[in-house]
């Protein structure tokens, strides 16, 4: 009863409201119109703008967090013997609000006042104007979706490294195996699951980005850095058009749970 009351009733009631004709400032009633929402989306140009740009997000974001994410947990898992000070210090980007951090990163890549735009000066590097260039706007979200989201992810690996039983380590030890060989033979195989949970949250939520890229350049230069979920919310909050909306937000949750099933496939062939 309480999975259909949080999940199953506001799917449903998405899917439905996805078949309608329902445009609150028209002011007309809503009205059953099949398939004609879910073929507009498949006719509009601004659509496919803003897939493009998602998946961009995604493909490069999904593997710098993971690959930043598991470098804070190798070195958080090192045998300090204060650790609580450096698994603190990996709580904190998780910790701040998606918006707060697409403001602080606004700031640093500011061309008149940022601090990436004093170092580059320092330095005698060129100074581009970041949010004034498609590319530029989309690196900077880039590098900040990356620095937010790689702490989640070093969380979930560390708690899988330290699941490897230390024994395992002092066989290969034994054996001659050297630190780069254990990494490969020992860590890497047996962190899998902890790697592909941590790939499935981090690629759902890289699918439904909003707030960073909402903050730091609203979607600009024009539609270059405009998101799936930024255009969802255009279409139910500002033009209030729910019927379109709904068939958009179902599209992107048909995405999310088909790259879910890719993952799913991975662990059980190879389980």
């Amino acid at each position: 009863m309480l999975l259909a009351l949080i999940v199953v009733y506001p799917v449903g009631r998405l899917i439905y409201t996805s078949f309608l004709s329902l445009n609150l400032s028209s002011g007309l009633p809503a009205k059953f119109t099949g398939i004609d929402n879910f073929v507009s989306v498949v006719q509009d140009p601004v659509f496919w703008e803003s897939l493009k740009n998602t998946a961009i997000l995604t493909v490069v974001t999904v593997p710098g967090a993971l690959v930043v994410g598991l470098v804070l947990a190798l070195i958080a898992n090192l045998p300090f013997r204060w650790k609580w000070p450096v698994r603190l210090a990996l709580l904190v980007p998780w910790a701040l609000p998606l918006a707060f951090t697409g403001l602080i990163f606004a700031w640093f890549f500011n061309s008149q006042y940022g601090i990436v735009d004093d170092l580059l000066r320092r330095v005698g590097l060129p100074r581009p104007i970041w949010f004034n260039s498609a590319v530029l706007s989309m690196v900077a979200i880039c590098l900040t979706l990356i620095w937010k989201t790689s702490s989640f992810v070093g969380l979930i690996l560390l708690a899988g490294l330290q699941n490897i039983p230390s024994g395992l380590y002092e066989a290969a030890d034994v054996d001659g195996a050297g630190r780069l060989r254990q990494f490969w033979s020992v860590t890497l195989p047996l962190l899998r699951p902890a790697i592909v949970v941590a790939m499935i949250f981090r690629t759902i939520t890289a699918l439904q980005t909003f707030d960073i890229p909402y903050t730091m350049t609203r979607g600009g230069p024009g539609d270059a850095t405009r998101t799936l979920a930024m255009y969802i919310y255009q279409n139910t909050v500002d033009f209030l058009d729910l019927g379109y909306g709904s068939a958009l937000a179902v599209v992107m949750f048909l995405i999310s749970m088909a790259a879910t099933t890719v993952y799913l496939r991975q662990i059980r062939s190879t389980a």
